[in-house]
């Protein structure tokens, strides 16, 4: 277990919770006990707001209506003011949306972290790799399946700075695939296809609790 915890293809993944202007709130007048939050699709597949939402509703007295998509999706919508409160974990997105004017009292409320996964066989021999780079190197050589969420969110853009750190560009390979889904549909195609997939490890340790997926952390 240690191993798994020090291995350099684990990623941080930082969430912010960030207030949006007033003058872009999206919750009408006559439905001013409702708060409106834009999260990742990582943060629902958690389970984690399943926890805390009810618990925030019966302290304050609001009801929060959560919508569900990548954090690119979010902070745009954020930006259009069809948000109150977004929660998300795209740090430099953040930064400029706030920079921006669009939001106010960005803070950092919990981290998760990123994994990669992939079918237990692990064809592609990525097990031992010391870094996210070998972990990579291997996996495109090897020409095994990778599924990307390409969906814009956090986790897509975090995977994009992998690729391109590792001195890859996996676009256009046979081997290299976008769902275009969430994490845990995601997680749901890499498991039936037996390929590899970027996870957050709090959606991956949920879904394979709920449903056991063919797929391990490597």
């Amino acid at each position: 277990m240690r191993r798994l915890e020090t291995a350099l293809h684990r990623f941080p993944a930082v969430l912010a919770l960030c207030a949006l202007v007033a003058g872009s709130r999206a919750a009408a007048a006559d439905d001013a006990k409702a708060v409106i939050l834009a999260t990742t699709t990582s943060t629902q597949d958690s389970g984690l707001l399943d926890v805390l939402v009810p618990i925030f509703e019966k302290q304050t007295g609001y009801f929060v209506k959560t919508i569900s998509v990548g954090s690119g999706q979010a902070l745009a919508m954020g930006r259009k003011g069809e948000a109150d409160v977004l929660l998300v974990h795209s740090p430099a997105d953040e930064q400029k949306l706030v920079a921006e004017g669009h939001g106010v009292n960005r803070r950092l409320v919990m981290h998760n972290d990123f994994v990669i996964v992939g079918p237990p066989g692990d064809p592609a021999r990525i097990r031992p790799s010391s870094s996210s780079k070998d972990a990579l190197t291997k996996i495109a050589q090897a020409g095994a399946l990778f599924l990307s969420r390409g969906d814009s969110s956090g986790t897509h853009s975090k995977e994009k700075g992998l690729w391109k750190a590792a001195g890859i560009d996996p676009e256009g390979r046979s081997w290299y695939q976008q769902t275009g889904l969430g994490m845990g549909d995601t997680l749901n195609v890499a498991s039936e296809k037996g390929g590899y997939t970027l996870a957050d490890r709090g959606t991956f340790l949920a879904r394979n609790k709920a449903r056991p997926l063919a797929l391990e952390i490597l």
